[in-house]
């Protein structure tokens, strides 16, 4: 949607409106929170206060920890291979802005197809399974992704990359929710999440600073192939509990 707003809103109306145009998405969000009842978990589970939250995080540390960097790296993973696309697009192939937005309603489809399919396999193949295989399809991608020498290369590239790092990415707020200690649900993930988004922010300027030294392409793929080695090892090696009773 915010690909198509580029090619629409943006040129009649200029970037600010293109910006505010999200607020009826907003709105819309706040409606069906305002209409969707408080689940049942919380109810039963409702901590006393701050000192029964602070004892739970305290007790679950470690969890916290392997959640929090396993967010970092995924945030690393996700916006390793989004936020400098365009403009990798742009400076290596110098396509027209109008081809980027283009290119950017392709592999996001990819996304949303990924993060279905790798959501529902993970409820019969589990969590870490479909995880790897996600990072796996995106390892595979990198070659058309980084080094494609045509639009058509290049198109199938993204999406098959979105299709694996939003199929990964697809499979983690279930996964959160499923490590998290029950009265704590809420807090657990968002907290984990938004420590990962902060942590893994630098990946961008990181990326940016490799492509004085390694070329465009060669910093996307170092990149990205160093964090797709390290959650390999992250997914690998961490816990799971799928199928567990989150009303409980």
């Amino acid at each position: 949607m915010a690909a198509v707003a580029v090619r629409t809103i943006e040129p009649q109306l200029g970037w600010q409106w293109m910006f505010l145009s999200g607020l009826g998405i907003a709105a819309v969000i706040a409606v069906l929170t305002l209409l969707a009842p408080e689940p049942l978990a919380w109810k039963k589970n409702q901590p006393a206060g701050l000192g029964d939250i602070a004892r739970t995080l305290l007790r679950h540390k470690k969890d916290f920890a392997s959640c929090v960097l396993l967010m970092t790296v995924i945030t690393c993973l996700s916006h390793g291979t989004q936020d400098l696309y365009p403009d990798f697009l742009k400076s290596v192939h110098s396509f027209s802005n109008a081809a980027i937005s283009n290119l950017a309603v392709i592999y996001n489809v990819g996304a949303i197809l990924g993060a279905l399919v790798m959501g529902f396999l993970s409820e019969r193949l589990g969590r870490r399974n479909c995880m790897m295989l996600a990072m796996t399809i995106s390892l595979i991608a990198i070659p058309a992704w980084a080094f494609g020498g045509s639009l058509a290369w290049l198109a199938v590239g993204s999406f098959v990359m979105q299709f694996g790092v939003q199929g990964a990415f697809g499979v983690i707020p279930a996964h959160l929710n499923e490590l998290s200690p029950r009265s704590v649900r809420s807090l657990f993930p968002g907290v984990v999440y938004q420590l990962g988004v902060l942590f893994g922010a630098p990946s961008v300027t990181i990326e940016f600073a490799l492509r004085g030294h390694l070329g465009y392409q060669w910093a996307l793929t170092v990149f990205e192939v160093s964090t797709i080695a390290a959650l390999f090892l992250i997914v690998g090696f961490g816990p799971e509990r799928r199928g567990r009773d989150l009303a409980s």
